[in-house]
């Protein structure tokens, strides 16, 4: 495209030169035009082609040719290549380039106007040559500034889209880490549960067909619970729009004895035990708490049991969670098979670590497991 333009540019100078040559009336002192004429002619336009590449040079050809043919007298006057010159330079090449240019067409200028013969030209000739040199370069400078500032606005709108698109990147990525640990939680849990309860109920059901019962209906109720959870969470990937009122409220710590009652029917003998005075907790830091608790429960009913403890000490800065047991004692009872249990505790970890918590798990000196948590009530991004 580049070229294009400096090829139409430079076509029309020579058109509109060669026809000045055509009609030009000679005044006093100046010479009729000859061969050698147009080859000056040509060696004051055609610079413009490469003054993009080659300003210094470029210009130096065309204002050498201009000092010539200014001082053989020809006519008409060739400003208006020169003109064209200092634009374009000042429009396309560094100021370190451009104000050498501009300054050695006004003194070739300078020159050019002096010799011509008396009568020709005139102090005014020399003011107005001056003066459409000066425009020509400030024009294009000031093109220019504005070309300069127009990409560097196109870069920064890039930059942002890019910095907007890998941001919402990251928040899907993240979303999708989330519902992943939401779906851990509930579907381990719940499976957990009933894989106890099927275990016992089958070990009972030809001596105890009560107990077996009462294992098939805390079952149901676990498979039913899992599922209203998991509609939930599919509920918010396929929402778009729709109202969050519509969904079921996410649980917290005031459902924590619902949760127990549903471990204790699986077999496990649970205790609560609550300190402190009861802040209002953010829904973020309620859920997590929530799910810690869960989290470990499940992985006592997995691995522990058949006692557990929880403690929840609330102070003015952090709340503070502890679940423990004593471990699962050498009987004939039926337990689930033993399985990895490392993406539970991942998924705790990225819970604390997101409000900078500290959390601790390990086995205890005397038997059993013990999951410490501390989570700060206010906290800035980690």
């Amino acid at each position: 495209m580049a070229r294009v333009v400096d090829g139409t540019v430079t076509a029309a100078l020579l058109v509109l030169f060669a026809t000045q040559l055509q009609t030009h009336v000679l005044q006093q002192g100046q010479r009729p035009s000859t061969w050698f004429t147009y080859v000056l002619a040509l060696g004051m336009v055609l610079p413009l082609l490469t003054h993009r590449r080659a300003p210094l040079l470029s210009a130096g050809m065309a204002l050498s040719a201009l000092v010539v043919y200014s001082l053989l007298h020809y006519g008409p006057y060739p400003g208006i290549s020169i003109f064209v010159l200092v634009f374009a330079t000042a429009l396309h090449a560094e100021r370190r380039r451009a104000i050498p240019v501009f300054l050695a067409a006004l003194l070739t200028l300078s020159v050019a106007v002096w010799v011509q013969p008396g009568g020709v030209a005139t102090i005014s000739t020399w003011v107005s040559t001056l003066l459409l040199a000066a425009v020509a370069g400030l024009v294009g400078e000031n093109l220019r500034h504005r070309r300069a500032r127009w990409a560097a606005l196109e870069e920064r709108a890039q930059f942002l889209e890019t910095e907007r698109e890998e941001r919402a990147r990251r928040a899907v990525t993240e979303e999708r880490l989330r519902i992943a640990r939401e779906l851990h939680d509930v579907v381990a849990h719940s499976m957990s549960v009933i894989a106890v309860q099927s275990g016992m109920g089958h070990h009972v059901l030809d001596t105890q067909p009560e107990e077996a019962r009462r294992a098939l209906a805390a079952i149901e109720a676990t498979s039913r619970a899992a599922l209203t959870e998991m509609r939930r969470l599919l509920g918010v990937l396929r929402q778009e729009g729709e109202p969050q009122a519509a969904l079921a409220p996410a649980p917290g710590l005031a459902d924590l004895p619902s949760l127990l009652d549903q471990v204790r029917e699986a077999g496990l003998d649970v205790t609560l035990t609550t300190l402190g005075d009861v802040p209002k907790l953010s829904a973020p830091v309620d859920l997590t708490t929530y799910r810690i608790v869960q989290e470990a429960l499940t992985n006592i009913l997995k691995h522990g049991g058949p006692k557990a403890e929880v403690l929840i000490n609330h102070s003015a800065s952090e709340v503070f969670v502890e679940v423990c047991d004593v471990g699962r004692p050498h009987s004939p009872r039926p337990a689930v098979s033993k399985v990895d249990v490392g993406h539970g505790l991942i998924g705790m970890r990225e819970r604390v670590a997101v409000f900078g918590g500290r959390l601790s798990a390990g086995a205890r000196p005397g038997g059993g497991y013990r999951v410490a948590v501390h989570l700060p009530l206010s906290t800035g991004a980690p």
